[in-house]
């Protein structure tokens, strides 16, 4: 009950927050797998790998019950354990960790409302769809939509049409009128 009231509270207040910004967001394995990565500053190919690499490394290597949070050059890693996968975010050294964390469990509680009970073979083999729910949350590493439930219909949405579009190419015609009043989606122009 305090769990389900302290997040309530913390997204309540969230857009009345400070804006932090995420550097990159990092999913892997206990075997050092990584599973999804998402950047939000431009960086080459090699360093990110070096990065990856030595992120995996030095998570990887810490003891369950030490602290989430590591300072890590001139940034902040936030982690966190789920299952067999490890979420790894970057933000900048004034940013806020507790805050992040929340948005880690947020992005997981959407990956578990939207795979059912999400599991690391939910994220190999609908990498576009972890992907796509985690854009629609974050943008440019910084949250764009606090409510699940706002997010999930997003994504509901975006299903709905990606089916009717894939009906419409095998030859199947649809009706527009059903799949606008689905989309709530006004048929003026």
């Amino acid at each position: 009950l305090f769990e389900t009231l302290r997040l309530r509270l913390t997204l309540f207040f969230f857009p009345l927050l400070p804006i932090q910004q995420m550097q990159f967001m990092l999913l892997f394995s206990r075997q050092g797998k990584l599973r999804l990565q998402k950047w939000y500053v431009p960086l080459s190919d090699k360093e990110k790998k070096k990065i990856t690499r030595e992120l995996v490394q030095t998570v990887l290597a810490r003891k369950p019950k030490m602290c989430s949070f590591l300072e890590w050059r001139d940034l902040k890693i936030v982690y966190k354990r789920y299952a067999s996968l490890y979420f790894c975010c970057a933000i900048e050294d004034q940013d806020n960790e507790l805050i992040t964390l929340e948005i880690i469990h947020r992005y997981v509680e959407l990956l578990d409302k939207y795979f059912g009970s999400v599991c690391e073979l939910d994220i190999i083999f609908n990498f576009e769809k972890a992907y796509f729910i985690l854009d629609e949350f974050l943008l440019g590493g910084e949250v764009q939509e606090t409510s699940k439930k706002n997010v999930l219909k997003a994504i509901e949405q975006a299903d709905l049409l990606q089916e009717v579009s894939k009906s419409n190419f095998s030859g199947r015609s649809v009706s527009m009128v059903v799949v606008t009043q689905k989309l709530h989606v006004p048929l003026s122009f």
